[in-house]
């Protein structure tokens, strides 16, 4: 069992996965949508790294299966189902209550603006929204409940929202799987000991887009959503 020492560890990967193992990372990935305060927890790097610790993980909860793919493969399908069901609470959150929260006011973990990201995200995007927001930090938890706000047909929700989950946690986990193989073996580089690095490049490479969009882009007029009716 890993010990919390500071704040850091947070938004450390590794600590969750050594401290939780395989039911801390199901409820890490529902959490993001299902809870709607996931944002600011570790998303594609926790599924990266736990890739690179699939079998162990998956040894230390059920027993290997004496393969790392299908080791692989259960972990992969065991996030695809958490992330499918958070996405699914988060969308019947927005179809009953969603419209109440452009009225709440901000706090720590909530910011209406991330809401308004979303629904220009979605408005943007269309369905296919929700296919790529998997791929984007904090837009992706705020996503689901535009959906429901804007009462997104179900079946199609579902499709897209399968979709995404399958494509987001299967590419993260072989990636961090068979990434650290391949460099073992080339290389001779341990990924699991250059871990701050593969952090720090993932959460660059996520949130680059934001950041350029902050930057460079116009600024937005969220000003437009205060009197809008979501009813």
């Amino acid at each position: 069992m890993e010990d919390f020492n500071s704040w850091k560890d947070l938004l450390n990967p590794e600590f969750y996965i050594k401290m939780g193992g395989f039911w801390l990372i199901l409820f890490i990935v529902f959490a993001e949508t299902g809870l709607f305060v996931g944002f600011f927890l570790p998303g594609d790097s926790l599924l990266f790294v736990s890739g690179i610790y699939a079998v162990e993980i998956i040894k230390e909860t059920f027993g290997s299966t004496g393969s790392d793919f299908l080791d692989t493969t259960i972990l992969a399908s065991g996030v695809a189902l958490s992330a499918i069901i958070g996405n699914e609470v988060g969308y019947y959150f927005g179809r009953k209550a969603g419209p109440a929260l452009y009225k709440r006011p901000d706090s720590m973990l909530f910011k209406k603006k991330y809401l308004y990201q979303a629904h220009d995200f979605f408005e943007k995007h269309g369905a296919l929204a929700i296919i790529m927001a998997r791929f984007l930090p904090v837009v992706r938890t705020f996503t689901p409940i535009v959906a429901g706000i804007v009462k997104m047909d179900k079946k199609e929700f579902l499709r897209d929202n399968v979709i995404g989950a399958v494509l987001w946690s299967f590419i993260l986990i072989f990636a961090g799987h068979y990434l650290d193989k391949l460099f073992m073996e080339q290389f001779g580089i341990n990924l699991k000991e250059k871990l701050e690095y593969i952090i720090i490049v993932i959460v660059l490479v996520t949130t680059l887009p934001v950041i350029i969009k902050f930057m460079f882009g116009k600024k937005e007029d969220f000003s437009k959503y205060e009197n809008k009716d979501f009813e």
